[in-house]
């Protein structure tokens, strides 16, 4: 389980956008640049609500068949689990049917998910109800948008999943906004606002010039070299 960090800390990176973390996570050299992201098919459902922050509780649901003895666990011990991982929570859900047929979150799961202190959802599968998660200020990134539940249930929960071709695992730090949904190292989390800040006034020197009556190819040549190396 990663550690938690700070409020002040969480709160910093609220304010930043998910390309400017990525782009802040690259300057450690702590995994390859074409890693630990979702892929585009994970759309963030309410771009107005800004950026999400939290620790992944994980779980995998089935939807197109009723669910089979053995094989499925109870929404009671999904609720204790979730007491588990640091607020505020993000919940993370892989949906095993080769065909999305169900979605699991509606207007109750979601009045449910809000109180016990999630800030919103990340899944492969559908939601509903889309208005109602939006006026709790539920965050919502999902590849699908369905109209029925059919037989949504859990199979099992606090285990490594796998969404938008990312791997994620209990605790893991997720932060998402427009954009998409990343990944926050936990070696790194507590500097990443920092670097962020740190590229945007390298960044906007260059937008500076670009935006300035006296910009010439050879300024912007010799700007650029002096901070390429940021990257």
């Amino acid at each position: 389980m990663a550690i938690s960090l700070l409020a002040k800390e969480l709160e910093a990176l609220r304010k930043i956008s998910t390309p400017a973390v990525c782009n802040a996570i690259e300057t450690f050299n702590v995994r390859p640049r074409n890693e630990g992201f979702m892929t585009s098919d994970i759309r963030c459902l309410f771009p107005d609500l800004g950026v999400m922050v939290g620790y992944a509780a994980t779980a995998r649901i089935v939807a197109d068949e009723p669910p089979v003895e053995g094989h499925q666990v109870s929404r009671l011990d999904w609720w204790d689990y979730l007491q588990e991982i640091p607020k505020p929570r993000v919940m993370v859900f892989q949906d095993l049917d080769r065909v999305v047929k169900g979605a699991y979150w509606d207007e109750q799961t979601a009045n449910i998910q809000k109180a016990l202190g999630c800030a919103g959802m990340v899944t492969d599968g559908g939601v509903r109800d889309l208005d109602v998660m939006h006026d709790l200020g539920l965050h919502a990134f999902a590849a699908h948008v369905l109209v029925s539940h059919a037989y949504v249930h859990l199979v099992d929960f606090g285990i490594p999943v796998r969404v938008g071709g990312l791997t994620v695992s209990p605790g893991d730090l997720l932060h998402g906004d427009k954009h998409g949904v990343t990944t926050i190292p936990s070696s790194i989390a507590a500097e990443v606002a920092s670097a962020a800040a740190r590229l945007e006034r390298q960044d906007r020197q260059i937008v500076e010039l670009c935006q300035s009556p006296d910009f010439t190819l050879e300024t912007l040549k010799e700007r650029w070299g002096r901070i390429r190396g940021i990257y």
